[in-house]
């Protein structure tokens, strides 16, 4: 199904979306003909692990955006039905990628002004998503993890299971959140960065957040992609 004039079928069960329109620049030659999420860890796309994990706890409606090489990704995975889940794609190709905000922007009606969960396509994971989460009066909850080598400074600080801008400890932003849509209320359909709209919330106390220590793995280069594989 893809997602064209934002009809979308509607219920009340959490919703969950897949970023999936990044070009992979830090990822080539592997990516100048494969979209990244469908590079494989474990003998398997990266972005079926996703799927494969939503189904198994719950989740019906997925919708995916695509943008570099995108056709690839819906004619690859299909509707969804293998995994017994419904699969819709927004089509981000003519816009040149909306970035993580934009992306989201374009497709809220989907997610009937319900809390939905977002998840980035590139990362390697053992964090179980929550179908029944609940994000009360905040606008925004997001899944931290211990900083890699790769971001050693950290993007948020966590006390009191609220993010913070700034504190003595910082952590990394896994790429998984879950959100309201009043977050991006009133803003227009363009390309648009995620981090900004957070940071103002958090100045708000708006966003509640949870460490996760398990595995968890931001495959952005072959050196990582390999890594993973080992």
């Amino acid at each position: 199904m893809l997602a064209k004039g934002i009809h979308f079928r509607y219920n009340l069960d959490m919703k969950a979306m897949i970023l999936a329109a990044g070009r992979g620049e830090r990822m080539r030659p592997l990516t100048d003909h494969t979209p990244k999420p469908l590079l494989l860890v474990k003998n398997k796309p990266l972005i079926v692990h996703h799927i494969e994990k939503l189904a198994s706890l719950g989740f019906k409606e997925i919708i995916i955006n695509i943008a570099h090489l995108g056709h690839i990704i819906p004619d690859t995975l299909g509707d969804g039905s293998k995994w017994g889940v419904t699969l819709t794609y927004s089509d981000e190709q003519k816009d040149g990628a909306l970035e993580s905000a934009g992306g989201i922007i374009k497709v809220l009606p989907f997610f009937s002004n319900e809390t939905f969960l977002v998840v980035n396509g590139d990362v390697f994971c053992e964090y179980n998503f929550d179908p029944s989460f609940k994000l009360d009066d905040n606008l925004a909850h997001l899944v931290l993890v211990p900083n890699p080598e790769h971001n050693p400074n950290g993007d948020f600080g966590l006390q009191n299971n609220k993010v913070l801008n700034t504190h003595e400890e910082m952590f990394t932003f896994s790429g998984i959140g879950y959100y309201s849509p009043k977050l991006f209320e009133g803003l227009p359909v363009e390309k648009a960065a995620l981090a900004p709209l957070l940071r103002k919330a958090i100045d708000k106390s708006k966003v509640s957040g949870n460490l996760h220590v398990g595995y968890w793995h931001d495959i952005g280069t072959p050196q990582r992609l390999e890594e993973v594989n080992k």
